[in-house]
């Protein structure tokens, strides 16, 4: 049961750091609401990981730098989503091409 609730909280952790993910990134991610909150998910989950590992995964009050880790986190998913999914992860992560030359 311990495992459950680890998912919910990660799914709800999700809906919130997901979109700080994105608001974090320059421009526009071409990324669907579904998917910004499973990387906010997989963010809060492993960014609580890495602040357990780093001894600062529990602290009284509220846990300001695991949310900044599990930010990070989800900014790196989000560009790493982004360069997989071949969309580019910010709006401009693509060149236009050059202008023809002119002609003589």
């Amino acid at each position: 049961m311990d495992w459950l609730s680890t998912i919910i909280g990660a799914l709800l952790a999700g809906i919130i750091i997901g979109p700080l993910a994105r608001l974090v990134l320059p421009g526009r991610q071409n990324i669907s609401i579904g998917m910004t909150i499973l990387i906010g998910a997989v963010g809060a989950f492993l960014g609580g990981w890495v602040a357990d590992l780093m001894g600062v995964g529990e602290t009284t009050g509220i846990d300001w730098t695991k949310l900044l880790i599990q930010v990070a986190v989800a900014v790196v998913l989000v560009l790493a989503y982004g360069a997989m999914a071949g969309r580019g992860a910010t709006s401009g992560g693509t060149t236009p091409p050059p202008p023809p030359p002119p002609s003589v």
